[in-house]
């Protein structure tokens, strides 16, 4: 066979290539060349048939046929030839394959050759890829080389001895022995690599940790040498004495000093010094500034310390590099709240971040801002942050807002950040918004008016629209009182405003002007709107003995720590726990609904209340919920009398007085079951038990069943009461009703009738059969006696 092309044609060709197709064939056309040299075992050029496959795989063609080759070459006594195999099986063998076993052999014939420069073939190949099984085999050749006198030995056995620690940590103590000497060399490759090894060796075993520590002092020597000493060709990188070995030292003096305070103290005066006499006109000198803040920050150092380490941070963010910027910023995040006065100091520069056009510098900027208001600060901030808030990139408005509001809680802001954030604010922050104005007395006024006067310029943006519709419900009467700087303000658009408010101010509402607005609404084609409009005018006609305390302002809210989201409780001066007190049984809590809160604004009979308990989320007062009620009005029967206001420290909660007594009388027993719907397959059947010390509750528990062949998944069952009940939904066994009647789903229904009225009820059923969604709507009002009165 004619000799095969050399490794440099082979690149010259594939270069010339034209097109991807092209360079593929010329690829094929010399691995074919490539496979037959292989067959017929030609020895002269497997060396560079090999090199040439490993440039291929490099390209990113597959090599995999030549690892046995590399082993031929690697057993080959040409240094030449031990070269190549030893790169190709880095290259294409991993410990994933059976076939790098067969190494083992070899490997350990090459650590105990006579040449060194074999020995360190076979030490770096260990270190890249040898397996826990070879590790454990050639352990200890790699420890002897770990003490001869050798220094290009050395730096190699010291790196594949962590190579070996990651894959067999248990191997550790026997290289214990040989670190006792190798921070006394001379030779800046054996002192890095040690380093290197000892910083290993300390992350993985606390014994070690403790046992090093006492090389703390050698440490600090190796490095005021390396500060100190003049300049040197060998080590020098941008007029710096080998900076790789003082950053590979700082990060070893960091962990060393972690938790104790004599290694701390030792290293406190040349810490001191690296971060005072290192250059920063060059990068260099700012990684290793950098490691030096580091170390600083995560030692017991003194305080005086830390501040110069936060100061450099501070020269940091002036810097033109807009990676030294991020990442100054991104520390001081981490070290404000344990140094928030020396971090202060930079809070200007800080705040120039905010103009920064790298989105990363901005965010980061961003968090840090909030992390530094206070209560001696807030009003600068909050300018500078409004400011942020109204010119920065949507991306940065929501997360903006939600700081503006947290900061808030602490002390009141005198901007809303609703106004400048538009619609990107969280849903979250429109409640605590709410609840910051409620406990805000002071402002009530100021608020109002400049959420009136946003609402006139931009009435598209729906939290702003949210807040303002609230607090113009509850304080719009100081909008017309004096109390505000400008008098032009519109009444007639401000009742329009009103009407739609959740609780509406009771100065204007008896007022004739607000009336006559009112009446126009009662046949507006908007459901809501209509439905207000009627419950108002009633209002305006009857029930006088209700209607002081139901146009009262709201209470002050008060925020309740929850285990899931937060939540807002009004409450009358007192603070009401979110979860019921450890005389009720957990199992049986009653969710806070917003439905309840929205429609027990007037009482009377025509507002249904709907509370539920859904398999995978919680109850929603959304469009969907209150679509379920439809038409459900008393129109069916005689209209019952309006329920007597009963104060709210005697509203009787469902559960109250559960604990002590059985939670159900016998006597109940004799109500019979009733079937409340039975369609498509599917069967609803309730049955009736009465509460022990409440008489007024009854529990309903409901039976689903499935005739048809297939599982109904996604199961929901909802319900809707009129207004004079109260109802409580708990969660159901499970949202699949197994199919053919082989099980059934249970839930308990809790319906308060303090009234003993008949009992009436809408049901909505949602469920998947087949991969369909179905959806159906029922009325129960053949309940049986026993079960209400």
């Amino acid at each position: 066979m004619p000799a095969p092309i050399r490794l440099r044609e082979l690149i010259r060709t594939i270069r010339t290539a034209r097109t991807q197709a092209e360079e593929r064939e010329m690829i094929q056309k010399e691995c074919a060349a490539i496979r037959s040299s292989f067959r017929e075992e030609d020895n002269t050029y497997r060396c560079r048939n090999v090199a040439k496959l490993l440039y291929m795989h490099m390209l990113g063609y597959p090599a995999h046929f030549g690892q046995l080759e590399c082993l031929k070459l690697i057993a080959s006594q040409k240094f030449t030839d031990k070269r190549i195999g030893y790169l190709g099986a880095m290259l294409l063998l991993d410990e994933r394959q059976d076939v790098h076993l067969l190494m083992t052999n070899c490997i350990k014939n090459d650590l105990n050759h006579s040449t060194q420069y074999v020995q360190g073939l076979a030490l770096c190949t260990l270190g890249c890829m040898g397996s826990s099984e070879m590790c454990r085999d050639l352990a200890g050749e790699v420890e002897k080389l770990l003490k001869t006198s050798n220094s290009y030995l050395r730096k190699k056995a010291a790196l594949c001895a962590v190579h070996v620690i990651r894959k067999v940590p248990e191997l550790m103590e026997m290289f214990l022995p040989a670190t006792k000497n190798l921070l006394s060399e001379k030779n800046h490759g054996v002192l890095h690599t040690s380093v290197v090894l000892l910083t290993e060796m300390c992350e993985r075993s606390p014994d070690m940790l403790t046992h090093f520590r006492k090389l703390v002092p050698q440490l600090v020597r190796i490095l005021k040498n390396l500060i100190m000493s003049g300049y040197s060709p060998e080590h020098d990188v941008s007029g710096i004495s080998d900076p790789f070995l003082q950053v590979r030292i700082l990060r070893l003096l960091r962990i060393l000093g972690k938790s104790d305070d004599d290694s701390s103290e030792a290293m406190n005066d040349i810490l001191a010094q690296v971060a005072t006499n290192t250059e920063t006109s060059k990068n260099v000198g700012n990684a290793i500034l950098y490691e030096t803040v580091l170390t600083i920050m995560d030692i017991k150092s003194e305080s005086g310390l830390r501040v110069l380490a936060i100061n450099i941070l501070g020269r940091f963010l002036l810097n033109n590099d807009k990676n030294i910027r991020y990442v100054a910023l991104t520390s001081l995040l981490k070290t404000v709240q344990t140094d928030h006065n020396a971090v202060q100091r930079h809070r200007s520069t800080i705040v120039d971040c905010l103009k920064d056009l790298d989105v990363s510098i901005k965010r980061r900027a961003m968090e840090l801002s909030f992390a530094l208001v206070n209560g001696n600060n807030i009003r600068g901030m909050m300018k500078e942050l409004l400011y942020f808030l109204d010119s920065c990139d949507p991306e940065f408005k929501a997360d903006c807002a939600s700081g503006v509001f947290l900061a808030a809680e602490k002390r009141w802001v005198l901007q809303n950040p609703t106004i400048n954030a538009g619609s990107y604010v969280r849903d979250d922050s429109v409640p605590n918004l709410i609840q910051l104005i409620t406990n805000s007395v002071e402002m009530h006024a100021y608020t109002v008016q400049r959420l009136y006067k946003a609402l006139l310029d931009d009435i598209s943006q729906q939290p702003l629209v949210q807040v303002a519709s609230w607090c113009i419900g509850e304080y719009g009467d100081l909008l017309v009182s004096g109390q505000c700087e400008e008098e032009e303000l519109h009444c007639a658009g401000l009742c329009d405003i009103s009407i739609l408010c959740l609780n509406p101010f009771y100065s204007l509402l008896v007022s004739s002007r607000i009336k006559k607005v009112v009446s126009i609404y009662g046949s507006s084609i908007d459901v809501e709107l209509q439905q207000r409009a009627v419950e108002y005018n009633a209002l305006f006609k009857k029930y006088d003995h209700m209607r002081p305390a139901l146009l009262e302002r709201m209470p002050i809210m008060e925020k309740t720590a929850t285990n899931g989201p937060t939540e807002i409780v009004q409450t009358n001066g007192e603070t009401e726990s979110s979860a019921l007190d450890s005389k009720h049984p957990p199992s049986i809590t009653q969710p806070t609904n917003q439905a309840n809160d929205l429609l027990d604004l007037l009482g009377g009979n025509d507002v249904p209340v709907i509370q539920t308990a859904l398999p995978t989320k919680p109850a929603s007062a959304g469009g969907e919920l209150l679509d379920l009620l439809g038409d459900l009005s008393l129109s069916g029967g005689p209209t019952p009398a309006p329920a007597p206001s009963v104060p709210i420290s005697q509203t009787p909660f469902l559960l109250d007085g559960l604990s002590s007594q059985p939670l159900f009388n016998d006597t109940a027993a004799g109500i019979p079951p009733m079937t409340a719907y039975n369609k498509n397959g599917l069967k609803i059947e309730f049955t009736f038990e009465r509460s022990n010390p409440n008489p007024n509750i009854s529990v309903i528990t409901i039976h689903a069943s499935n005739s048809t062949e297939a599982d109904m998944t996604d199961f929901v069952f909802q319900a809707a009461v009129p207004k004079t009940f109260q109802l409580q939904l708990l969660s159901p066994s499970s949202n699949i009703v197994p199919a053919l009647n082989q099980g059934s789903v249970t839930q308990v229904i809790r319906v308060l009738n303090p009234q003993k009225q008949q009992l009436r009820m809408r049901i909505k059923l949602t469920y998947t059969l087949k991969g369909a969604p179905v959806q159906d709507l029922a009325e129960v009002n053949n309940f049986p006696p026993q079960s209400w009165q």
